[in-house]
């Protein structure tokens, strides 16, 4: 199976209108677009019921002392852990793309509560990341892109994963993560695919 964009090639930078932030040279950070990619798959094998496509950048600091602390960088050799920036499943087994800005096109503040899209969507991990913000709390279902901190010396990777699945509908509801998704679809995986984008703020990342 096969999973590719008109948006990005793999391997490569992630253009800005996919992001939810980037370089201001004042302000560190300013919003963009946050359009969702383009994405297209193939060869999915016989069997497939239904497909989950997540996003998960595996760059996210896993302490935050330093995370958007002027005078500071986030050293490059910290430790990392993964922050999910979409969540779906449900994708009929007939679809086999996603149009660029369908299921994103803006930035939403407390999150979009019934985004557009071929499958059920979760909550992204900017609910947690804005939990305690009074401007932005909320729910963040859906496609979120990236954002990640201004002073952070490591260049993040954005993994957009996509599994072709026997189950006709994945056994999680509610306000759904990436993590009880990949406990759902456990055993279920008939093939993967993977298409993996760059993106950073900080200017001298790497």
């Amino acid at each position: 199976m096969q999973l590719t964009s008109n948006s990005f090639t793999n391997g490569d930078a992630i253009p800005s209108d996919f992001a939810f932030g980037k370089h201001h040279p004042i302000n560190n950070v300013e919003l963009c677009p946050n359009k969702n990619p383009q994405l297209s798959w193939t060869d999915a094998p016989e069997g497939t019921k239904s497909f989950v496509l997540l996003c998960v950048d595996t760059e996210v600091p896993t302490v935050g002392d330093d995370v958007n602390q002027a005078g500071k960088t986030v050293p490059h050799t910290l430790p990392r852990c993964d922050f999910y920036h979409w969540v779906m499943v449900d994708i009929p087994v007939g679809v086999n793309s996603i149009a660029e800005g369908y299921c994103s096109d803006g930035i939403t503040a407390g999150g979009k509560q019934s985004p557009t899209g071929p499958g059920r969507q979760g909550i992204n991990d900017y609910t947690g990341w804005f939990a305690g913000d009074a401007d932005m709390a909320g729910d963040y279902y859906g496609y979120d892109g990236p954002c990640p901190p201004w002073n952070d010396e490591r260049v993040h990777q954005y993994r957009f994963q996509l599994f072709a699945t026997d189950l006709e509908c994945c056994e999680v509801d509610g306000a759904f993560t990436g993590g009880t998704v990949l406990a759902a679809i456990e055993g279920h995986v008939l093939a993967q695919a993977e298409l993996v984008g760059s993106y950073h703020i900080y200017p001298d990342a790497k």
